[in-house]
């Protein structure tokens, strides 16, 4: 078994916390923190640990065409997978002639992918590969991570945002202040998620649901809120890219807003049934909720509960 560790212990960064962190080739492994963590952690990687970390900031080739540019580099890295196998995998065969400088901000990211899957490097270091990016790209990101994996190659993903550490990584950590945490992946059996859905909802007198805002508490409808996740123990409501602190925990707040139509999807999300506009399939039996609001914010959906959903909105 392939795998490289990470040992903060021996650097002279002050603004990370120690921690020690082994990435083995058997899955892809996820750190979530704020960006400029992640950037303190980029720095130590690519200075002390000598690692290359792919970000998308070295350039491309704007006046060739998508083909010549995935050419060029695969004659570069000495890759032997056929030119037409590679344009297929990342789907950009449809784009191939198309010069990049005219290519959509997707596209460029899927050739970025392309090149990073044929250069070969062991382990393999990304940052925030799916940021901004739709939802083709996002699987064919995916896709590359269990290529990856069959050829035994050690993956890093440093993520700013925590629905994509859970839906990129096999195994996911919060880097924070205190050190390396795991995140909590729900993986309740059968008979749990059987026993969630035989609950009846009890009514409640609940109309409002209070949140603080600087000093002030703000009463918001349960209508209005898009989603509910916790972070830090504490369950944040979340409307639009706005997010406000409840004085509760997921699961109690959970017991209140059932009534509501809000369901707990996933360990860390409590959705507004309302609000889900797609169910979308990933690889790897991973799922995630499109939400009907101005950003089009996805959250994640555990693979218990899939089947649950299915019949909420009366699909089998």
């Amino acid at each position: 078994m392939a795998h490289f560790k990470i040992d903060h212990d021996f650097t002279n960064n002050e603004s990370l916390p120690s921690f020690s962190l082994t990435i083995n080739d058997s899955y892809v492994t996820a750190v979530y923190s704020d960006t400029d963590r992640q950037a303190e952690l980029v720095e130590v990687l690519r200075s002390d640990a000598k690692m290359t970390v792919f970000d998308q900031q070295e350039g491309l080739y704007d006046r060739l065409t998508v083909e010549d540019n995935i050419a060029f580099f695969r004659k570069w890295f000495g890759c032997r997978k056929p030119l037409p196998e590679i344009l297929v995998l990342f789907e950009l065969h449809s784009c191939a002639k198309t010069p990049l400088s005219k290519c959509s901000h997707s596209e460029i990211r899927r050739v970025y992918f392309a090149k990073y899957y044929m250069s070969g490097t062991e382990p393999i270091v990304f940052r925030e590969p799916i940021h901004g990016v739709d939802i083709k790209t996002i699987n064919t990101f995916i896709n590359m991570l269990e290529k990856i994996k069959d050829d035994g190659i050690p993956v890093l993903v440093l993520v700013s945002n925590m629905e994509h550490a859970l839906l990129l990584g096999d195994a996911a950590y919060k880097l924070q202040e205190h050190g390396m945490q795991p995140i909590e992946v729900d993986e309740e059996d059968a008979n749990t998620a059987e026993a969630e859905r035989s609950d009846v909802p009890v009514t409640t007198n609940l109309f409002k649901i209070p949140a603080k805002v600087e000093d002030k508490m703000i009463l918001f409808d349960p209508p209005e809120i898009d989603y509910i996740e916790s972070q830090d123990g504490k369950a944040m409501i979340v409307i639009n890219d706005e997010s406000y602190t409840l004085d509760s925990t997921l699961a109690e707040i959970e017991k209140k807003l059932e009534v509501y139509g809000f369901y707990r999807c996933h360990r860390s999300y409590i959705v507004n049934l309302q609000k889900v506009r797609e169910i979308i399939t990933w690889s790897k039996n991973t799922y995630s909720l499109k939400i009907d609001n101005k950003i089009q914010s996805t959250i994640p959906l555990s693979r218990t509960k899939i089947q649950d959903i299915q019949e909420k909105f009366s699909l089998k």
